[in-house]
This record gives C-alpha cells, structure tokens and sequence, in this order.
C-alpha cells in the first residue's frame, strides 16, 4: 500500500477505510493527486476513473442509489467541482448519500489570478446536508505557506489535525445516517505527488451524534381511529425503492374497501387493485360534463403519501383544488407539502405505519367500487386504442415495456419518457428507477451505468433523444457490462414541448423549444463499442427487440424513430378516446 505525505489526505483515506466507504468514482487532475494516489494505491477501495465530472457524479449517485450507501466522487480544483452540482442537487432531494470531495488550493492562492481557482468553501452549501471545510497542514510545504500564507501558522499541526477530523467525521456521520450528499473541501499546496508505504497519522475515529432517527410521539390510537373511520381515503406513491414495501401492508391496503391507493411506475409497488395508471383517470373526469360533481367523487376525506417527488402534473392539480381534510406524509425526514394541505408529518416508515393502523373499521362505502369500474373501462378501451394508432411515441412504448425481460432494472430519462412510462404497467419483476429529485434531463445515462455497476440484475435504460444526446459522454466509460442496453426514443427533438400548452408550429417553436435535429445515435454507438439496432416501423420494433435483448459481448443501443409532428397529436387522441 502507498499514501501520500500530506497528512490531510491520508485522513481522509483512514476515516473513509475505518466508516467502509469503498467506492470512489475518480475525474482526472492535478491538485487531487494526493487522494489519487492514497485511494488508487491501496486495496481496500474499488476506484472507477470517470473523465467528465458531470457524468463521474451521476455515475457515483447511481452506484449509491443502488447500493443504499455512500459513494464518493473526488475532482480536482476550479470549475471542475460545478460540473458535480446537478448530481449533487439531485442526491440531495432523492436521499442519495453521495460524499463530494474536492481539491482546492490554499486560501493565499485564491482570487489573486491563479489559474484553477474559485471560491469552493461551501460552494454546494444549499443542497447538501454538512460542508466540511479542512484546513491546510502546516507540517507539508512549510516554506511556502510561511512565505506565502504566513497567519496559517498560527494554528499547530496537531490543532489542524483535531479539526480536520471532526469535520471528516461529521460529513460521514451525515451520509451515512441522513442520506444526505456532503461536501469535503480539502486545500493543498504543492508538492502534491510525495508518497509514504505507511501514513504518518493515527487517526482518532471521532464518533458524531446526528441526532436523526428520533421519532416524533404520536398518538397512534388517535391516528388509527382517524384512519379507521374515513370511508375516503387516498394513498398516493411516489418514488419508492423497490421492495421496501411488505407484502403483507400491501394486502392490507389492496383489501380495505374505502381505500384508493395510486401508484406511479417508480413507485415499484403492484396489485391488482391498485391504480397505477393515474392520469387515465383524471384525464376522461377533466374533460367530462359533469367534471365537478366527478372530482367531488374523486376527493378524499384523508390523504396519505409516502415516497419521494410524484410525477403526475394531474394528480397534483386535482388535490391542490379539491383538497382532503387531512394530509399525512410518512417519512423519517422530511415531508413536503405538495398539495398545500399537509397536516401532519409522521417519522416513521410506511410498514409502521400500516401495521398499525388495523383494520378497516368504517361502513364500507362505494369510494373504490366507483373508481374500479373507471379503471376496467380505459384498460378496456386503452387496448383499443393501440389497435388503432399509427406507429408512434405511444405504441412504441406499449411494445417496449410489454417486451422487457423479466428480472430487469428499469432506468427511466425524465420529460416525455417517464410520462409515457406512467400510462403502461411494469412486469412486478421489474426495478424501476428514476431521477426525479430535480427532474432533470441531465445524468440519466450516467446514472443507469453507475447502478448496473453492482446490480445482480441487468440493465435497461429508456430515453429520448434529447437527454441521450445531452449525457452522451456518459458512454465514455470502460465499466460498461455487456448486459446494458439502452432503448432511446429518437423523435426528433423535445417532444414533450408539443404536449404543453403553447405550442406553436413556428420556426422560433422548433428551434428554441422543440430544438428538433435530424440527428442519429448510429455513430456514437460504433464510437463507444454499442452494437446499434434501429426500427422505424412496427415490425422493425418487433423484430429489433428479439435481437436487442439476445446475450451479447457488448452493450446494445436499439434507436426508435417516431413521427415528431405525429406524436403529441396522438397522445392527446388517447385521452379522448377513453373519456
């Protein structure tokens, strides 16, 4: 084994050994070569080197999305850190522990011109749980920080070392216990590539107390009787781990007959009496004569969430005006008031919760009859339509989740693919996963690859165009298993722009909303070792997805052409069809 000689960075590897975190997605540079070496030299860590920071930090929150632990990511100084921020911003509302480790440079070097230089203390402060900002060592380089950052020297090595460890400390503490992203800043000054068989440091393994886990006292039987009572109640469910939820809270809540429990495609939960596909049942009730006496019919007396963002821009908008008496969410940390009528935060997990509620204890009512029988008719007429429709955005994805393997994990891109995704149900198989902490386009790519890193299961991403096209640096990655597949949805531009309101067919439309191209994946995937299938038709989807999930000895890219100027015409055909 080798460390560096600088006293900070051997730290920081003896802290990270000593809490277990091993993973260590590494962008190449110059100032972080001190950590470079001590991770890359000793055995204990599995180091992945990831050129381009944005992707390294979406692939290290993949692989701690996936594992449920922290992953930690390490750049050099300067702009380099930025590239980080929306996977940091990400992880931070998705509960992801990523730990942020950035180089900089001593604090006589900034804002006086050097090159690689910015102002990285606490730089990521508003969506991260803890910053931890080291000092320098004053027993490395001690001839230049006296002649260059003299007052240094007013604190001993030893003081340096004291705080520089409660700092470590307290950022692991918060990932590893709040599954929060953290952000350890570490200055160093040169010379950064001394090396040392044996650390010069014996570190204390300060124990931090976070004070999460806490439960707040409720009185379960008030909630139980609440809860038993209510002949209305809606459980909605967001983003949700799959099987975190008990198989036996499940039946609970399939079986109480006053019950409607909505679930979205990343909430991984399946029942037959659930409704997974939301916005078919908002949809046909928006349009409708009798519209409010419907919506009336539809609003509960208790909501309960759980789960993290939801995706469904209908759901949201039915509960902010027809609000329910009550809003529970259950969640350990925090909960958000989605719909403008939270009234009560329980610290606890949904299969507590659940198990203690009991039994349903009102007169059943007709709240979920009623709603079922809406159900079985767009099912109904959903199978209708497909048989219908030209090719399309909505065949194409009917076809591709009905045709994926069992035992798959599902990644999702945002805008218009995890949309279409909410209207097709998943094989219970199936993980699904999805970044929709921030909702952006960016890293889904680098995401997928990173969580299929340790996944017993293979990979398949579904994408558009758009975000493919604009995480394409992710496919510069040798970690990529034979296994992955990618199905990217190739319509030409944004099309999610054609579904929202304002749209026009005019020049500055297609060029500043829709940006549509005429671009291709076909040279990208021979670029980075894919094989490419394409299908443009029905029977070529049918026939390229056989040959897409035969075993392989390299990745597979299958692009799908959709109608661009067809697409949203008959998405918005489908909704009418079945109201």
């Amino acid at each position: 084994m080798m460390y560096s000689d600088i006293p900070a960075a051997q730290t920081l590897v003896l802290y990270f050994k000593s809490k277990g975190v091993k993973n260590i997605v590494i962008s190449p540079g110059s100032r972080n070569a001190p950590l470079t070496i001590s991770f890359t030299k000793n055995s204990f860590f599995n180091c992945f080197s990831i050129v381009d920071e944005r992707c390294a930090a979406f692939f290290a929150m993949g692989m701690a999305q996936h594992l449920q632990e922290p992953v930690a990511v390490l750049c050099s100084s300067g702009s380099a850190m930025l590239n980080f921020y929306p996977a940091v911003a990400e992880a931070y509302y998705s509960d992801i522990p990523l730990i942020v480790v950035s180089a900089d440079r001593p604090s006589y070097r900034i804002d006086i011109g050097d090159g690689q230089t910015i102002r990285q203390e606490n730089v990521l402060e508003k969506h991260i749980g803890y910053s931890a900002n080291l000092k320098q060592d004053v027993s490395h380089a001690t001839k230049t920080i006296s002649k260059y950052g003299e007052s240094l020297l007013g604190n001993s090595q030893q003081e340096v070392q004291v705080h520089n460890e409660k700092e470590i400390a307290k950022a692991l503490a918060v990932a590893f216990d709040e599954k929060y992203p953290v952000h350890i800043n570490i200055p160093f000054e040169e010379p950064l590539y001394g090396r040392e068989e044996e650390p010069s440091v014996q570190i204390q393994n300060v124990e931090i107390e976070t004070g999460l886990g806490n439960p707040t006292e409720e009185n379960w039987d008030e909630l139980a009787k609440i809860w038993n009572n209510s002949s209305r109640k809606m459980v909605l469910v967001g983003v949700n781990r799959p099987n975190a939820i008990d198989k036996d809270v499940l039946e609970i809540l399939a079986n109480d007959p006053n019950t409607v429990l909505f679930t979205e495609t990343t909430s991984n939960l399946h029942h037959p009496d659930f409704f997974e596909s939301i916005d078919s049942i908002i949809a046909p009730i928006e349009k409708s004569q009798n519209r409010q006496e419907l919506f009336q019919k539809l609003q509960p007396e208790l909501l309960v969430t759980f789960g993290g963002l939801i995706v469904s821009k209908k759901i949201k908008a039915f509960l902010r005006e027809y609000k329910p008496k009550q809003h529970w969410h259950i969640d350990t940390k925090k909960a958000n008031d989605t719909f403008y009528c939270l009234t009560k935060h329980i610290k606890t997990n949904p299969n507590q919760f659940f198990k203690r509620m009991g039994a349903n204890g009102s007169d059943e009512s007709d709240f979920k009859t009623f709603w079922e029988k809406r159900k079985d008719n767009y099912e109904r007429k959903r199978k209708d339509y497909l048989k219908e429709i030209p090719f399309s955005d909505f065949m194409a994805f009917d076809r591709i989740i009905k045709n994926i393997p069992k035992g798959y994990q599902v990644h999702l891109a945002n805008s218009s693919t995890v949309r279409y995704a909410q209207l097709f149900a998943m094989d219970p198989s199936l993980q699904v996963f999805c970044n929709r902490g921030t909702s952006g386009i960016d890293g889904t790519t680098s995401t997928a690859i990173g969580s299929s890193i340790y996944s017993n299961m293979p990979t398949v991403l579904l994408t558009g165009d758009l975000s493919f096209f604009y995480d394409s640096n992710a496919l510069w990655n040798k970690y990529l298993r034979p296994d992955f597949r990618i199905v990217l949805i190739n319509n030409s531009g944004g099309g999610i722009f054609r579904i929202l309101p304002g749209k026009e067919d005019t020049e500055e439309f297609e060029t500043f909303f829709e940006t549509s191209h005429q671009l291709s994946a076909k040279h990208l995937a021979k670029m980075y070792g894919f094989d490419h299938i394409t299908a443009k038709n029905e029977n070529e989807l049918e026939v390229g997805l056989e040959e897409f999930y035969s075993s392989s000895e390299r990745p597979k890219i299958l692009e799908v052409a959709t109608p661009r100027v067809l697409n949203n015409k008959i998405l918005l055909g489908y909704f009418d069809f079945i109201s």
